[in-house]
């Protein structure tokens, strides 16, 4: 049986109505042309925490160049200095940081060691756990005012790489003055200041003029959350926004090559089954419900060609992969059509945030009931499903999940959605086979090692059909490329505007 697990709290949904009133003010340039234009953004997730780093909303301000941990990733998932100049090792469990000198906060504090230290052991200590410290411990201090000093429990090869991660970014003391939450509105060190969020309709940037690196060539940014992807692509169509992120595939060829934008990403769409409770704590009916699934059929029907052919859980935007995949472990035999025919009806749920969702929970109840399965769907707003999903109130899920979110390297991803203490296991799957994999993989410091040894945890997780890969996404970003630039097209998708994004 799992162990007890955090639990996000659940996304506000936002109303069409709300997400399309784009104010004038959002529309006009706020001191000339060219890069003087304020930028109007479409971004897909409202608030799902206030704005709280330490959940996907840290994702959501790392996009909008809020917030900066000490370190950041390159293309490649490799840590490159950020807030931290330098960094070495001191032992198996120690790591000394270096800070940037002359950095100062949105606020106007100083950024030193102490406040460095502080964010750390806040997000530590943050319920939920922030899902990059579901595998880790750690403990950060300020021997003095220009070093920090990380200890973690157990060896962390991935450290410099977790410290990119959003929800460690550094805040300054302010941030924390309410006690219960962090508050990064003014306090954080990007190049863009969150000056205020309409709850879950928009939000309001400004230029960080104490930024630095590189000033921000927009003024500020507009931003509305807008859940729709229909009405995403149309705001961007007419103009009212410059930048619409995750274009819907059934509008990409309406919008033409000039406004859209598709690259790898390492995100793949799957099937969780709950290995809990409900016909799929069988695995002989995990089996049946993997063996009813047709990949190329999704990919063609639903996304036009525009994702790949599920591999397993780690796609083609995860380039290593493919050359080190071994065959899963340990699958049971799968139960025949007339002995999944026997069985009560099953529960389906997915989100209607992408756009393709709905139609992929169509095409696998199709699949699903062919092989004998009876099956009800559940399709609403994320906000309405997240909760419920992982307290496993539904037999299957159909979620699309970046593996590289975490750490830029998949070893994050399978601890926190596989294993027995994983703080995002929509499965419920507690093996130790699974668990003894991962804990190995995340020992090593060697990439290479690290790599196979993955792959080996990829083995046993797909041996136990706990997720049924169902297809590749390949991200498909909308501006329009002619009058908008610097967008950012970011596989692991931290990255959307930078201080170099501007419309001219």
């Amino acid at each position: 049986m799992p162990t007890s697990r955090h639990r996000p709290r659940p996304r506000v949904a936002l109303p069409l109505a709300a997400a399309l009133l784009i104010p004038a003010t959002a529309c006009t340039a706020s001191g000339g042309s060219g890069g003087d234009q304020r930028l109007k953004v479409a971004l897909a997730f409202p608030p799902a925490q206030a704005m709280s780093p330490y959940g996907d909303d840290a994702v959501t301000l790392s996009r909008l160049a809020v917030v900066e941990g000490l370190t950041r990733l390159d293309r490649n998932g490799e840590a490159q200095p950020a807030l931290a100049a330098s960094w070495k090792r001191d032992g198996d469990l120690v790591w000394e940081f270096t800070l940037r000198k002359g950095t100062v906060f949105q606020d106007g504090t100083k950024l030193d060691a102490a406040a460095a230290a502080r964010s750390l052991t806040a997000a530590q200590k943050a319920s939920p756990k922030p899902r990059v410290l579901s595998d880790t411990t750690l403990t950060a201090s300020a021997p003095d005012a220009a070093t920090v000093r990380i200890t973690t429990e157990d060896t962390d090869p991935l450290l410099p790489q977790r410290l990119a991660n959003p929800s460690l970014s550094i805040l300054s003391a302010a941030a924390y003055e309410d006690g219960s939450k962090a508050d990064p509105a003014g306090h954080a060190t990007g190049p863009f200041t969150l000056t205020d969020v309409n709850g879950t309709v928009g939000a309001t940037l400004e230029r960080n003029d104490t930024y630095w690196g590189d000033k921000a060539k927009a003024p500020g940014l507009d931003v509305r959350f807008v859940a729709d992807g229909t009405a995403r692509a149309n705001a961007l169509r007419t103009e009212d926004v410059d930048v619409a992120e995750y274009v819907p595939i059934s509008q990409a060829s309406l919008l033409g090559d000039g406004l859209v934008h598709a690259f790898p990403s390492a995100r793949t769409n799957g099937l969780s089954l709950n290995t809990e409770r409900g016909v799929f704590a069988d695995p002989a009916m995990r089996a049946a419900a993997r063996e009813a699934i047709d990949s190329k059929a999704l990919v063609d029907g639903v996304y036009e060609g525009r994702a790949d052919t599920a591999q397993g859980l780690l796609g083609p935007g995860v380039p290593w992969a493919a050359g080190l995949r071994t065959a899963p472990t340990g699958r049971a035999k799968a139960a025949t059509p007339a002995e999944v025919a026997k069985t009560g009806q099953i529960v389906l749920a997915t989100y209607t945030n992408r756009p393709e969702l709905p139609e992929v929970a169509t095409v696998v109840q199709r699949q699903l009931e062919q092989r004998g399965f009876s099956v009800e769907q559940v399709v609403r707003d994320y906000a309405r499903l997240e909760a419920d999903a992982l307290a496993g109130t539904y037999d299957a899920f159909i979620q699309a999940r970046n593996t590289l979110l975490d750490t830029a390297d998949p070893v994050s991803y399978l601890a926190s959605d596989f294993t027995c203490d994983g703080s995002f296991n929509i499965t419920q799957l507690c093996a130790k086979s699974v668990d003894t994999a991962v804990d190995r993989a995340a020992s090593l410091a060697g990439t290479d090692a690290r790599h196979r040894a993955e792959m080996t945890a990829e083995a046993a997780v797909l041996g136990s059909d706990a997720l049924v890969p169902l297809v590749h996404e390949r991200f498909v970003q909308g501006y329009d490329d002619t009058r908008v630039r610097g967008v950012a097209l970011d596989p692991m998708e931290r990255t959307l505007i930078t201080a170099d994004t501007h419309v001219g």
